[in-house]
């Protein structure tokens, strides 16, 4: 069949660039897992590499049905090619051992993926990925950079995360109208934040999503907290650390939620 033809509605930009691809290929370090599941494989230049690499159980998942039937004519002997929804899959259910994700991740939806990735962060042992540039940076920035936020404390909670390298959006078919960036996540060795981690979650949610006001204020509706001497309700949630939002949700717990 002739090559698929990129969707705009499933924000689909194929790579076309080989050297490109076998620096993605091989960001993924094995460590850990022996499982890989490529997310959105495309047209599968970057899928041919990672056969390659021999896994032990080497799966993708493609929600374009034109890019099924032509990754099944492409690669005949290849089985385990998944026509589904990323978002929608129970990784769980899929695999019963440590895996890493791999892939050029659709960018209207992101976000949405990583969120996924946290869900499953006890089986999914690393992540390498390419996304818009601004998303990578934001994920691997630290406290007190203006891109610091959401993302960056909740994925750095569970994950370590590096910014590998930049493309450009020639190697693209069609090109994007942003920069790329390649990123690597290494689950920690920590089993979580040291905290109640659905409490974790909306701490960190609620202080961002008004990012702009000190924490005492942010805090104050949604925690009805009337304490105003704690020293980190004095700051902005860009200047927090992951360490120092544990602390933050550990005390809002135990003064404002168990005493209830």
């Amino acid at each position: 069949m002739e090559r698929v033809r990129p969707k705009k509605r499933l924000g689909q930009h194929f790579l076309k660039d080989r050297n490109i691809a076998e620096k993605i290929s091989n960001s993924l370090t094995g460590d850990g897992y022996h499982s890989v599941l490529e997310v959105g494989p495309g047209t599968g230049i970057l899928t041919g590499l990672l056969l390659k690499r021999n896994f032990r159980d080497f799966r993708v998942i493609e929600i374009d049905e034109e890019s099924v039937a032509y990754l099944k004519e492409r690669f005949p002997e290849f089985k385990n090619i998944i026509s589904g929804d990323f978002l929608e899959l129970d990784i769980d259910a899929l695999f019963s051992e440590p895996i890493a994700i791999i892939g050029n991740f659709p960018y209207n939806i992101s976000s949405q993926i990583f969120f996924r990735i946290l869900k499953y962060r006890n089986i999914i042992r690393e992540v390498c990925c390419m996304v818009q540039k601004e998303v990578a940076e934001r994920i691997c920035a630290g406290p007190g950079s203006r891109t610091y936020g959401i993302l960056s404390v909740l994925i750095q909670a569970f994950y370590s995360a590096e910014y590998l390298f930049s493309v450009s959006p020639s190697v693209f078919a069609p090109p994007p109208k942003v920069l790329s960036g390649v990123m690597r996540m290494k689950r920690n060795s920590q089993s979580g934040p040291g905290c109640n981690e659905e409490l974790f979650f909306k701490v960190v949610k609620t202080c961002f999503n008004q990012r702009r006001k000190i924490l005492r204020n942010s805090l104050k509706k949604a925690f009805r907290i009337t304490n105003e001497d704690y020293p980190l309700l004095s700051l902005r949630p860009e200047q927090l650390s992951v360490a120092e939002f544990t602390d933050l949700t550990n005390w809002i717990e135990e003064n404002f939620i168990k005493s209830e």
